[in-house]
């Protein structure tokens, strides 16, 4: 069973479906989509379907979901135009011309998702989000259950784990930016062990706005976004604690990707957004 990991398609439905296809998940295999699937692109409601359908696929809710939501609920002015203003028309339209049932069902879909999940691959733990965490604050929770740097993170059950994210606010998961890709989340010792943050949110070719430590360039020889691990140094033992896995789809052609990750062996995939898409 391997995992994969993807986030921010932002209605790039075929440029999702490539990267999927050259990724090749299984049956047994899980997929976790960090949010994002809807906005901005020309086919985001494509994008929910795809990724309602996938198999064993756990889904997070980002914060464009967490938008449509709001405008949907509150159908307030202010609302529908933070949404419009993020790229939701293509949402909004998308939506408004599905079967009733169909609409019911995605939304309902997107109500119920998660804002975090925690899974262990290979002896290493991953903390996945759209956005990022408060570091400093889940550090604390972990102290106050008797776990610090001394004793080494690595050795957190992955259940305390799951309790130090439900302590996260929502307001970090679903919109940090600067805050988590600028500062190293101290969970990584200078064995190398420790729990890895996973996120999206921040497209990877605006990272060196925020972060610095980047394992390599955003772009490829071909200048396409590229998924970067950023703060490894001396005292995480050369390890990552944090992966961008926003390949900047946002942007478009033809910069932006859609990206998959295999956590089983960090291998990319990547579906390139091309011309008119």
């Amino acid at each position: 069973m391997a995992i994969f990991v993807t986030s921010d398609a932002h209605g790039h439905l075929r440029a999702l479906d490539r990267a999927l296809e050259l990724a090749a998940p299984g049956s047994d295999d899980t997929v976790y989509v960090l949010g994002d699937m809807v906005d901005r692109g020309p086919d985001p409601v494509g994008v929910l379907r795809l990724v309602h359908g996938l198999p064993n696929a756990r889904v997070l809710l980002g914060n464009h979901e967490d938008m449509l939501l709001t405008a949907l609920a509150t159908g307030e002015q202010l609302d529908l135009l933070t949404w419009e203003m993020n790229g939701g028309s293509s949402t909004a339209a998308g939506l408004d011309a599905l079967p009733r049932e169909e609409y019911v069902e995605l939304v309902e879909w997107i109500e119920q998702l998660p804002l975090f999940d925690v899974v262990e691959v290979g002896g290493r733990k991953y903390l996945l989000c759209h956005a990022g965490i408060d570091a400093l604050a889940l550090r604390g929770y972990l102290a106050s259950a008797g776990y610090g740097p001394d004793e080494g993170y690595a050795r957190v059950p992955l259940e305390l784990y799951r309790d130090a994210m439900e302590q996260q606010t929502a307001e970090d998961l679903l919109w940090t930016r600067g805050e988590f890709w600028g500062e190293p989340t101290g969970l990584v010792s200078r064995d190398g062990s420790g729990p890895v943050v996973i996120a999206g949110h921040t497209p990877s070719v605006l990272l060196y706005r925020y972060a610095s430590l980047l394992s390599q360039p955003v772009l490829d020889a071909d200048e396409r976004a590229c998924a970067v691990e950023v703060g490894a140094c001396w005292d995480t033992g050369g390890i990552a604690d944090r992966v961008d896995i926003d390949c900047s789809a946002a942007a478009g052609a033809p910069v932006g990707r859609v990206g998959v990750m295999r956590l089983d062996d960090r291998r990319m995939f990547y579906g390139t957004i091309e011309d008119g898409e």
